[in-house]
């Protein structure tokens, strides 16, 4: 992994937000898969879509001019408790 991106773990085998500060683009890893194709849904937008149009991630240009940098730098994951529990 480049110097400038960082990883927000969620989860370390399906969901991974990563920020890097040369490209200033933020990606959403939500799964893992074959990637197919990706498909600009806005300006600077971008999905990632797989096998089976399996959502993959989601990547945001210019991300610096779109979130303040604290928004970049911290993440809450709110989930419901069941759902929490499944994956302990």
């Amino acid at each position: 992994m480049p110097k400038s991106a960082w990883p927000l773990e969620v989860s370390p085998t399906r969901m991974r937000i990563t920020y890097d500060t040369q490209a200033d683009a933020l990606y959403i890893q939500l799964r893992q898969g074959k990637f197919l194709r990706n498909r600009e849904v806005a300006e600077g937008i971008i999905l990632d879509v797989g096998e089976g149009d399996a959502l993959l991630g989601i990547e945001i240009l210019e991300a610096s001019s779109r979130f303040a940098p604290s928004d970049l730098a911290r993440v809450e994951v709110l989930m419901p408790l069941e759902l929490t529990a499944l994956s302990t």
